[in-house]
């Protein structure tokens, strides 16, 4: 076994509210000045970046876990990862058949972009991406669990946008793989105001939008290596693998 160092929340260039600066390689090269193992890739509402920062990390020995982060129809983001490119193909349709036809004011929210390896613009993406998709979070947790991914509603702490800011509470029936803290709060003060969470498997990310942010909050996970099974595994706290909690 082994301590893999990740950051599972990271934002690129297609994120409205992600800065430009947030190219797959710039991602790459700040991932590993941060002595990264593992990152996530988690634009609003969208997979579209995460091949090319795939392949850009494949190159430099850094493992990316392909996702994105949902915005429930009771405006709580929700973190979905997925093993491979086919299932996370089969949950952008979702996203697509679910996102409002609100169009992107790129004045106001920011571009909304996929760049390839060269940070040429390849897509543009005209829906606005931070707007709430037509599913409950219990809708959005089915069906990554349906497509086998993993389920982590984010930044549960925050006062907006969160699982306990919009719901007051985090539902005994709501099946999550996780729970994710922001950088400005660990696992032991968080478990002191909601003690009935003890048993939940809690991970810290940066929810970087700048180059500079990404690894400023992280996750250690016990693992054998840096597959998407041991990730599930450490996760469902099973078979030795565990996240060490912060």
């Amino acid at each position: 076994m082994k301590v893999f160092k990740a950051d599972l929340h990271i934002h690129t260039v297609l994120s409205p509210c992600g800065s430009l600066e947030m190219s797959p390689g710039a991602i790459v090269k700040a991932a590993l000045r941060k002595k990264l193992d593992i990152i996530g890739i988690t634009d609003h509402n969208s997979t579209r970046q995460c091949r090319i920062v795939w392949s850009e990390a494949k190159k430099a020995g850094l493992t990316v876990y392909p996702g994105a982060e949902v915005t429930t129809k009771e405006e709580v983001h929700c973190l979905a990862f997925f093993e491979n490119f086919e299932k996370l193909d089969e949950f952008q349709l979702f996203l697509d058949a679910n996102l409002p036809d609100i169009k992107n004011d790129s004045e106001l929210f920011g571009y909304q972009v996929v760049v390839n390896e060269q940070e040429e613009i390849v897509y543009e993406e005209e829906k606005l991406l931070i707007s709430a998709i037509d599913k409950s979070i219990d809708q959005v947790e089915k069906e990554v669990h349906r497509l086998k991914g993993l389920f982590i509603p984010a930044h549960v702490n925050r006062s907006k946008y969160s699982l306990i800011s919009q719901l007051g509470f985090v539902p005994p029936d709501l099946k999550f793989d996780a729970l994710e803290l922001t950088k400005h709060q660990d696992t032991a003060s968080f478990l002191k105001s909601w003690p009935y969470l003890k048993e939940a498997s809690i991970i810290r990310s940066s929810d970087a939008h700048q180059p500079e942010i990404i690894g400023e909050a992280y996750t250690q996970l016990l693992m054998a290596d840096k597959s998407f099974n041991e990730f599930a595994m450490a996760l469902g706290n099973t078979g030795g693998r565990e996240v060490i909690r912060l």
